[in-house]
């Protein structure tokens, strides 16, 4: 009897221990999902901040041209805004990236390292602004990722010429 009681209670105490995986499992994918989908909330909004927030820079600079504060102003907010959302979500790892972007004219490598400088410039701004810089990095992409091809016009080129903000997980 105390043989069959034993392995009864070691049947019912392996089957509680399966249903504690599948619920630990079932629970990390509803997390997974939950930040997955602030991930995917917070970079639509992050792209649509960038677009109607870009400054320009002088031709063949990093310097910006006048008037970009408010623009700034407005891109911090966004990532303060991102943050919290990304916290209430249980996401505690991330990273905000600024990538620059720039029109095919001119050689590859210069447009790359234009479009870095760029970028840099809008981090050290938004870090002047309180991002912290331990959540934030910069990255040059030249014209390998143009928004209008083939950009053949002055206003197809301006298109191109941007920055963009998103969160990496």
């Amino acid at each position: 009897m105390v043989v069959v009681a034993g392995l009864l209670f070691g049947a019912a105490r392996a089957g509680a221990i399966g249903l504690d995986d599948i619920a630990k499992k079932a629970g990390g994918a509803a997390a997974s999902a939950g930040k997955d989908k602030a991930e995917k909330d917070v970079n639509a909004k992050l792209l649509a901040e960038g677009r109607k927030n870009q400054c320009s820079f002088k031709t063949d600079s990093d310097q910006l041209m006048p008037g970009c504060d408010a623009k700034i102003k407005k891109l911090a907010d966004a990532l303060v805004d991102a943050k919290k959302t990304l916290q209430m979500a249980g996401v505690k790892s991330y990273k905000f990236e600024v990538s620059g972007h720039t029109d095919s004219s001119g050689k590859a490598d210069h447009n790359k390292e234009l479009s870095g400088k760029r970028a840099a410039t809008i981090v050290k701004e938004l870090v002047a602004r309180g991002i912290a810089p331990s959540e934030i990095i910069s990255i040059g992409m030249g014209s390998d990722k143009p928004v209008v091809t083939p950009d053949n016009t002055p206003a197809k080129k301006a298109k191109n010429r941007r920055y963009e903000i998103q969160v990496r997980l």
